[in-house]
């Protein structure tokens, strides 16, 4: 797969992006930090660095991961890679009102207690420009609510490992029914067991059936 050189006319001169995006892409997580340090330094708006730099490289693994080119080894270190540089970036984007793509609340439902493939997708989501608001295990359809009344998502996103407790899913989109909130928030689903029929059966707005589809998915629901 080809990687576009991204560059940006700062300050007189073009700054390249291509070794920090390919750093996220090979999990390198101190040149990651290194190059987007180098970024900052040289007045490079936070905006930019995340647009051109880690979002350009998490959209590569995104890809890869698709292709069956890389394997959840590799999706994670690229995310922990990310997540360093997101460390830098994330003051200075909230110091100059940079807007997310949208807010994601994610969480496995209630009764499940399986977190790694719910992991994953925030990791994927954060690296595309969402904010995520991680629930954890074992959430109630209430604890879905709080996330849309008081933290303001407009995406959930549901996970879950085990079969039996996949019901928790329909009684999450029924409260949101009940409240009279369902118009108002998109609900995507996912996990091993689950089917597109079954995100069709309980109402649900989308399933994607891997983190990289999910965010395509995200993109989707936030656009229609």
């Amino acid at each position: 797969m080809d990687f576009k050189l991204k560059k940006v006319e700062r300050k007189g001169r073009q700054m390249d992006f291509s070794t920090l995006s390919e750093a996220i892409i090979n999990g390198n997580r101190d040149v990651a930090t290194k190059e987007t340090q180098a970024a900052v330094d040289a007045g490079v708006p936070a905006s930019d660095i995340l647009q051109e730099g880690l979002i350009a490289g998490m959209s590569v693994v995104g890809q890869k991961f698709k292709a069956n080119e890389f394997y959840v080894p590799e999706v994670l270190v690229a995310a922990r890679a990310m997540k360093s540089s997101m460390g830098i970036l994330r003051p200075l984007l909230a110091e100059a009102n940079v807007q997310a793509v949208a807010k994601v609340a994610i969480g496995t439902v209630q009764g499940d207690l399986h977190d790694i493939g719910k992991n994953l997708v925030a990791m994927m989501l954060e690296g595309a420009g969402f904010e995520i608001i991680d629930l954890g295990v074992d959430c109630s359809p209430d604890k879905f609510m709080e996330a849309v009344k008081q933290n303001g998502a407009s995406v959930i996103a549901l996970s879950a490992l085990l079969t039996t407790t996949m019901p928790s899913m329909k009684d999450t989109v029924e409260v949101f029914k009940q409240a009279g909130l369902r118009e108002q928030v998109k609900i995507m689903v996912g996990g091993a067991p689950l089917t597109q029929d079954y995100a069709d059966s309980i109402g649900a707005d989308g399933y994607a059936p891997d983190a990289a589809s999910a965010v395509d998915l995200a993109k989707d629901l936030i656009a229609a």
